[in-house]
């Protein structure tokens, strides 16, 4: 009988084992970045945590590769019929996602007041890229600006106050043609990379001289304004005419570790790059925001968590709920320690936490100061076309193929070709 009573209930803890992994709603989440890279023990960490406490929600993170694979990836399984619950995909992947009508906006999933409060919690900088007609599609995650980093060391060198990094677009040519010379041509001034995101470096250069690149609706591009050309000429001119800058092309991907490895005293790059530096070089650095022309300017940059349309309404509520979890001010904080990338609401930067980090390492605080002063990171439809006729372009003038006139001209034309039926039809 003992056996017997033993067994039933075994069963019965089955049983309810069973009915408990039934109740567990699933998620599935695709996030950029590569499978074993840096971040998938962060970010596996993070899912462990929430499972643990919230042991109703499983989440799937599927690694998938940069920016653009996670966007394929998303759409393949979209239209396999297996579409994800929530992903993490470019902020400027907005107009192509409504377009093919893959994402569902957060008003239509909050119910709460608690939860519209949330909703309105971001830095506004950062809601730029995630915001259309009034409606939120995209929860900033892992944003950035591009900022630029300084070697003290090589300043000190070249006879500049290693406390000062350059304020104009003047002083950078300056200062980096200095260091090249004080350095015997052993080192580069200034790197700014020219590979991975063309676009967004020259969208940079472009708003500091006053300019915005495109329309709030994402249906005209201004490549070649004035203002645009010579920003691009200035880029040009810090490799040909100052020489403080190599000529060609710079690599996106190297570029960090051409800078841990001394081959040059400045770069513009991303603030996510911030703790490797910190845990990485060997001298004295320093970051700040980037040199002006007529103003101070960055475009924002980075990921959003998006919901995807196909989901029950119970996996809606926990996907928000799990993004909720993540974005919340004392994890954001924590997120931002471990990698550099910004904090993403004001209340992340009124933790402890990062408030302390901050007061020990004040890089920490450039890239949330410069927001201040950001614009949105380029974003039309046919985003892929519009970007790709721009790099080409930034490509085609930094390697003296074509002048930086010639080359925006033929970007503009090609961006307007594809932007012709969004034009003709708002």
């Amino acid at each position: 009988m003992l056996k017997a009573g033993r067994l039933t209930a075994a069963a019965a803890l089955l049983a309810a084992g069973s009915l408990n992994a039934q109740a567990q709603t699933e998620l599935t989440m695709y996030y950029p970045v590569a499978v074993g890279g840096a971040l998938t023990d962060v970010i596996d960490g993070l899912v462990a945590e929430f499972e643990n406490e919230h042991p109703d929600i499983s989440v799937n993170a599927i690694y998938a590769g940069n920016y653009d694979d996670t966007r394929v990836r998303a759409m393949s399984a979209i239209e396999a019929d297996e579409a994800p619950q929530l992903s993490v995909l470019f902020s400027i992947d907005l107009f192509d996602l409504l377009e093919q009508d893959a994402i569902l906006a957060f008003d239509e999933v909050v119910e709460t007041d608690e939860e519209r409060e949330w909703l309105d919690s971001f830095y506004p900088g950062l809601m730029e890229n995630g915001q259309i007609d009034g409606q939120t599609y995209g929860i900033p995650f892992q944003r950035s600006t591009i900022v630029l980093y300084w070697n003290k060391d090589a300043f000190e060198a070249a006879g500049l106050d290693p406390e000062t990094p350059p304020e104009t677009w003047e002083e950078m040519a300056e200062m980096g043609a200095a260091i090249r010379e004080a350095s015997g041509g052993e080192q580069w001034g200034v790197m700014v990379p020219s590979t991975g995101y063309p676009y967004w470096m020259f969208q940079a250069f472009a708003f500091q001289n006053g300019h915005r690149l495109m329309n709030e609706e994402g249906t005209e591009v201004y490549f070649d304004d004035p203002a645009a050309i010579e920003a691009l000429e200035y880029w040009v001119a810090l490799a040909q005419e100052h020489e403080a800058m190599p000529d060609g092309t710079i690599e996106w991907g190297t570029l960090r570790q051409n800078f841990l490895e001394q081959s040059t005293a400045m770069m513009w790059h991303s603030t996510g790059n911030l703790t490797a530096v910190r845990n990485e070089a060997s001298f004295d650095f320093g970051v700040a925001m980037l040199p002006m022309k007529e103003q101070r300017g960055s475009p924002t940059g980075g990921g959003n968590f998006y919901l995807f349309k196909g989901s029950s309404e119970e996996e809606q509520h926990a996907a928000m709920t799990f993004i909720r979890w993540m974005t919340d001010p004392e994890r954001a904080a924590a997120w931002s320690i471990e990698t550099g990338y910004m904090g993403v609401s004001p209340a992340a930067y009124e933790t402890e936490a990062l408030r302390n980090y901050v007061e020990e390492f004040p890089p920490a605080a450039v890239a949330r100061d410069q927001l201040e002063h950001a614009t949105a990171e380029l974003a039309t439809y046919q985003g892929g076309r519009v970007r790709r006729a721009l790099d080409n372009a930034v490509q085609a003038a930094l390697t003296g193929q074509m002048s930086p006139e010639e080359a925006l001209k033929q970007a503009q034309a090609e961006a307007d070709a594809a932007l012709r039926r969004y034009a003709r039809s708002r």
